[in-house]
């Protein structure tokens, strides 16, 4: 199921100030949009459930999501960085 990725206020935030601290600026920015990719596409399967949410990561970022199957959307929670 092709699904539209929709980031949180708090969740858009956090990328932005793991950026600005980040050594890895570029990888933080790369790993934003793939994961954003990943999820457009069968996002229920992906990652592990952390109930009630799922987990998934893409070096050097995990996030926290939401599937909407009924909406065809995905709601991004959180964003934390994995090292």
């Amino acid at each position: 199921m092709r699904y539209s990725v929709t980031w949180t206020r708090t969740a858009t935030a956090q990328p932005a100030t793991l950026w600005m601290r980040s050594s890895n600026r570029q990888g933080i920015t790369d790993a934003a949009h793939r994961i954003e990719l990943e999820l457009r596409n069968d996002a229920e399967k992906k990652g592990i459930e952390w109930w009630p949410f799922r987990a998934y990561s893409d070096d050097p970022l995990a996030v926290l999501f939401s599937v909407y199957p009924a909406d065809c959307r995905v709601w991004i929670v959180q964003v934390r960085e994995t090292a």
